[in-house]
């Protein structure tokens, strides 16, 4: 749709409405045109909102448009309205602040994006003769109140049903005291987009596990998963009688633990009207799994209400299982975790006051999210964003997109915003992940010049040597060896983790080009990659092969990111990262870059075995502690919670960080066996490592070409292997015993003699 067949203008109500006003339009269909053959309706705001026509929501989606770089893009969604519509019809819209309007980051700062809710809207209704009705946002429409005195996605939303208007939405409805007109506010149509990724959804329940009375006499619901979305409830009491839910995702001593929420409330307050009401806080969304409840008229048992879990609408893809159930348990972690942070933009947490599109989580948990779901629409979506602020900021990527850390203050004493390692590199290293998932050129096409705008900066920031060794860096963020209020202070050098970066930023930019035709700059950026490999081997890389600061998470991205020069030293550096990974008891040693690497690095060393101590080490920190403390979610710290129960005094704590599940990747490359050899798997490698405390696993991968499945067990003695392949795609098998097999579309069995490894005891 262009902009010429726009009718519509931006409306904002007369009066604001305490944040969620409602708009409706009623109209007659135009006569004499035969029967309606297809209406749809396109509908975005300066805000959320909530279509329906006749009182019928419009579409699955809540939250939307969701959130976007609104200064370039707001994106509006379509609707196919047909069935729906009446002689007289009513277009109902509700609107809320969401992220244009609310809270946003840790400032306590709101109105970052504007000081006024808008609608953008247009039904164009097609008659069997061919005429098409339009009926479009305009001066014309009504505003009134309703039932909602306060949302914000940090805090909460408020929902008084005494102020609820029955039929407002529907045909017929009088507006009475208190509505009011709408009135048109300047816009750039040219900022509309059409989105690339899916809307948010309601994406299922999950019902209590528990309901309980605190030590302190609270009344305390338990999910038994910590979730994203709100709750969800049919309630009758006195009118005027309230009931207030707050959120959290633990407990402490046995109460709601809500000090890692920092200033957010993620508190629902509801006011009853002395009928029957029905409550669902759509204008907000909470990340707990457990609801303390106050004032719930009677008993409140486990049937009487439900949590709605609200994410983007993703299609699973990989599953993964194994003879291991803490490591299944932290899989499911991984996934809940995911759908958690994947609520339209990939975030950090969905819980504090943050929420934020951190670009460095996501850059290195690509892969894992490429294969656990669909993720190729919504990443998408999320790189024309990045690309659109990385242009208006000359290149720069900044560390969340949308970037509304620059409408932030920050302290005098922070420098200014300039690249940063890992975390701008998600502007390659994202598309690159969906390239080798999905085989889809457009991705690295659409993003190219954002990739090699990046790269390009970057070499101006490296110094004569050609290091990337100065200005700020988050560097091998929240090392578990750091103190709680110092998560930069990693034992990796944070030169030595970004001029590493910089080479596989550099490499993978010269091969986009290549893939592209870009033959100028594929030499250029080989050119460079040759420079910046270079001078890491000579400033970092001793003549016994040690590399500077010789700690576990400098040697995973040198063997992952292949920077070093020889073989012999690539040989040093995985004994080296052995022996540190022995010597450390398996325990992790490593922060946000070196984790998502490190049991690729050990893997390609010949050292599977460590791979496997440390994946499954249980004692803290370990992808496994978490797991036998009860958690659901995979946590931003290896200790956010602490052996003794207590929450990790850390101002940063959250139970729903994606980024450590990275891990994920190996566990369906390395123990599932699934990794393509060409990208979208037109081609794939099959190849199971097993290892000790492993004795079966099946993993599946719906890929572009069918699904690939495998499934591998040890039986009497020996090791039996079930590969399907999808039909028109060829498979290397490679079996543990070194046999070599070439496959095509089907099932096939193998088997190796190959004895399983004794179990081992493992610390706690």
């Amino acid at each position: 749709m262009t902009s010429a067949s726009w009718l519509a203008a931006m409306i904002t109500p007369e009066n604001d409405f305490d944040g969620a006003p409602l708009l409706r339009k009623e109209f007659t269909l135009e006569e004499d045109h035969g029967a309606v053959v297809k209406a749809t309706l396109r509908a975005t705001a300066l805000g959320v909102y909530e279509a329906s026509i006749n009182g019928v929501p419009a579409g699955p989606d809540v939250l939307s448009p969701g959130w976007s770089s609104y200064e370039w893009r707001l994106r509006h969604r379509s609707y196919d309205v047909t069935a729906l519509i009446r002689p007289t019809t009513v277009i109902g819209v509700e609107l809320g602040n969401g992220w244009y309007r609310g809270r946003l980051a840790w400032h306590g700062m709101s109105n970052l994006y504007g000081s006024e809710l808008g609608f953008f809207g247009q039904m164009d209704i097609e008659f069997a003769d061919g005429h098409v009705q339009s009926v479009a946002s305009d001066a014309s429409w009504q505003a009134g109140l309703s039932a909602t005195t306060f949302n914000d996605l940090y805090d909460g939303q408020t929902i008084d049903s005494r102020r609820l208007q029955q039929g407002w939405a529907e045909p017929g409805f009088v507006p009475g005291t208190g509505w009011t007109g709408a009135r048109e506010v300047a816009f750039d149509v040219g900022r509309l987009a059409e989105p690339v990724g899916p809307p948010v959804v309601r994406a299922g329940v999950v019902r209590p596990v528990e309901v309980f009375t605190s030590p302190g006499g609270k009344t305390l619901v338990d999910f038994g998963q910590n979730l994203v979305g709100w709750l969800r409830f049919t309630v009758q009491g006195e009118a005027g009688h309230t009931i207030t839910i707050r959120h959290a995702e633990v407990l402490e001593e046995g109460e709601l633990g809500v000090r890692p929420l920092r200033t957010a409330k993620a508190t629902d307050t509801f006011i009853l009207s002395g009928g029957q009401d029905s409550f669902e806080p759509t204008k907000t969304f909470h990340g707990f799994r457990y609801a303390e409840v106050t004032g719930w008229p009677g008993n409140l048992g486990a049937d009487d209400l439900e949590a709605v879990v609200v994410h983007s609408d993703l299609e699973r893809t990989g599953t993964f299982e194994c003879s291991n159930e803490l490591v299944n348990q932290l899989h499911r972690n991984i996934v809940w975790g995911l759908r958690g942070n994947f609520l339209d933009l990939p975030t950090d947490c969905p819980q504090r006051d943050e929420r934020l599109g951190w670009t460095g989580d996501i850059g290195v948990f690509a892969p894992t999210a490429a294969f656990l779901y669909d993720v190729k629409g919504f990443l998408q979506d999320w790189l024309l964003d990045l690309a659109a602020e990385q242009k208006a900021q000359d290149g720069l990527v900044p560390i969340t997109v949308p970037d509304v850390l620059k409408y932030c203050p920050q302290p005098a004493e922070f420098p200014a915003p300039e690249s940063s390692a890992l975390w701008s590199e998600a502007s390659v290293w994202v598309p690159w992940a969906l390239w080798e998932a999905y085989g889809d050129l457009s991705v690295l096409e659409n993003q190219y010049e954002s990739m090699a705008a990046h790269t390009r900066r970057v070499e101006g920031l490296l110094s004569p040597a050609g290091l990337w060794d100065s200005g700020f860096q988050f560097g091998d963020w929240l090392d578990p060896d750091a103190a709680p209020d110092q998560p930069w202070a990693a034992k990796a050098d944070t030169a030595v983790v970004a001029t590493a970066c910089m080479y596989r930023t550099a490499i993978l930019t010269a091969r986009a080009a290549g893939l592209l035709g870009k033959h100028d700059d594929e030499a250029s950026f080989e050119a460079l990659a040759a420079r910046v490999r270079n001078a890491f081997a000579e400033h970092y890389v001793a003549a016994d092969g040690t590399i500077s600061s010789d700690c576990t998470t400098v040697y995973a991205l040198a063997i992952a990111f292949d920077v070093l020069l020889t073989p012999e030293l690539r040989e040093f550096a995985g004994n080296r990262l052995a022996e540190l990974v022995r010597d450390n008891s398996y325990r992790v040693s490593t922060g946000f870059a070196g984790t998502p690497f490190i049991t690729h690095a050990l893997t390609d060393t010949g050292h599977v075995d460590g791979a496997y101590r440390l994946l499954l080490e249980e004692g803290c920190p370990s992808w496994l502690y978490p797991v036998t403390m009860g958690a659901t979610t995979v946590w931003e710290r290896w200790d956010s919670m602490l052996p003794d129960g207590t929450i990790n005094p850390g101002e940063m704590t959250s139970f729903n960080h994606y980024a450590l599940g990275a891990v994920a990747d190996w566990m369906h490359k390395a123990i599932g066996g699934i990794r393509p050899l060409e990208p979208g798997y037109s081609r794939v490698l099959i190849q199971p490592q097993p290892g000790e405390g492993i004795d079966w696993a099946s993993t599946s991968l719906k890929t572009p070409h069918g699904e690939v499945r495998t499934a591998w067990k040890y039986d009497d003695g020996g090791f039996r292997l079930e590969a399907t392949v999808p039909d028109g795609v060829a498979a290397d098998v490679v079996l543990p015993d070194g046999a070599r097999h070439g496959v095509t579309g089907g099932t096939h069995h193998f088997e190796a003699a190959l004895a399983p490894a004794p179990d081992y005891e493992v610390s706690r």
